[in-house]
């Protein structure tokens, strides 16, 4: 039986800052995916590998703001 995890609090907040413009339509969808689409926005998201993964493939057009 999977062991259910109990940090279901860690979250990360990250903020975008650079341009989708002329990038590849799938950083834009990622960009989607995490809800940024303008620059110099925040978002606070759950802490998972799923996430972790978006923000590395776009990881230089965001910047992750702090980890709790």
């Amino acid at each position: 039986m999977a062991k259910k995890t109990t940090e279901a609090n860690k979250t990360v907040t990250v903020e975008q800052i650079g341009s989708p413009i002329r990038r590849p339509a799938i950083q834009r969808q990622t960009l989607v995916g995490l809800g940024l689409n303008k620059m110099h926005r925040q978002r606070t998201l759950e802490d998972t590998p799923a996430v972790r993964g978006m923000i590395r493939a776009v990881q230089h057009l965001v910047r992750v703001v702090d980890e709790k």
